[in-house]
């Protein structure tokens, strides 16, 4: 594994006052197709009760995938699902999107979950909204003989010299892909990611080996951004280990973002104030 780039996620608050854990960038695009990756992780209620009330969306897709508890969507389009834990969700939110996220009231055993968000392309920034869950349905998922377990989550994924898996979400802006990937105590997993140009990885559990030493060089809540080129080789330590896989490709247009809008130019942000405002975007049923 050869890491191009080495962030960290910080604290912030989001919604109704949750605590997550976030890695984003809005300005020089080093994740593009992606731009940001929110981590919910406390067994401890308070830490997101409040949930995130209705809010509005325009020119970028979220990715929501939940590991433990869940929410209750509700959106503009008339859909209420409760996305659970082992969903996902996708919407391409286009011209506009105004939706919830509201933890369940029998989710009592904590939350684990992660919104991640990706660009679109100017050209389809404002097209109508398109929306997807996999709520009552299972991930693909495919194994290694070390204990390592990948979960497709969007797009296609296989270990190296297996066949590939295909999640049931497909499409996303910058033909981003995401996957799950565990490993269990001291496991190993190798991919092989070359048909991607951007690939990533976000570690939310345990460390990982560089492989060549006995050194365990990178950790819980580390974003790493690695050559698509070279064969990706993880190791875990003997306590496990659990991280999100990343690969797309990159759409390299200038963005403005500011709060849920990301479109290309400040004009077109004031636009989307205007819209929403003015009940453009509709309303939640």
């Amino acid at each position: 594994m050869k890491v191009l780039s080495q962030f960290s996620a910080k604290a912030a608050m989001d919604g109704d006052g949750v605590n997550i854990r976030r890695v984003a960038d809005f300005v020089t695009t080093k994740f593009d197709p992606f731009l940001m990756i929110d981590e919910i992780k406390s067994d401890d209620e308070q830490d997101f009760i409040g949930g995130f009330p209705a809010h509005p969306h325009r020119g970028m897709e979220t990715f929501t995938y939940i590991r433990k508890g869940g929410f209750e969507h509700r959106d503009q389009m008339g859909n209420v699902k409760a996305i659970r834990a082992g969903d996902v969700q996708w919407m391409s939110t286009g011209f506009g999107v105004v939706h919830s996220e509201m933890p369940l009231a029998d989710a009592v055993d904590g939350l684990h979950g992660f919104q991640i968000w990706v660009n679109m392309p100017a050209k389809d920034k404002l097209r109508p909204a398109k929306y997807q869950d996999t709520a009552g349905s299972a991930s693909v998922e495919a194994t290694n003989n070390t204990g390592a377990s990948l979960k497709a989550l969007a797009g296609d994924w296989g270990f190296k010299d297996q066949p590939l898996i295909s999640a049931a979400i497909q499409g996303l802006a910058g033909e981003a892909a995401i996957a799950d990937l565990s490993l269990a105590p001291n496991a190993e997993a190798t991919l092989d990611l070359s048909q991607h140009e951007f690939v990533a990885l976000y570690l939310y559990q345990g460390d990982l080996s560089k492989g060549e030493d006995s050194q365990w060089l990178y950790h819980e809540g580390e974003f790493l951004v690695v050559d698509s080129q070279s064969v990706l080789k993880l190791k875990a330590d003997e306590r496990g280990a659990g991280m999100l896989l990343f690969a797309g490709k990159p759409i390299r247009e200038k963005i403005v973002q500011m709060g849920p809008f990301v479109m290309n130019t400040q004009a077109e942000i004031q636009q989307a104030i205007r819209d929403y405002q003015e009940g453009r975007f509709g309303h939640i049923a």
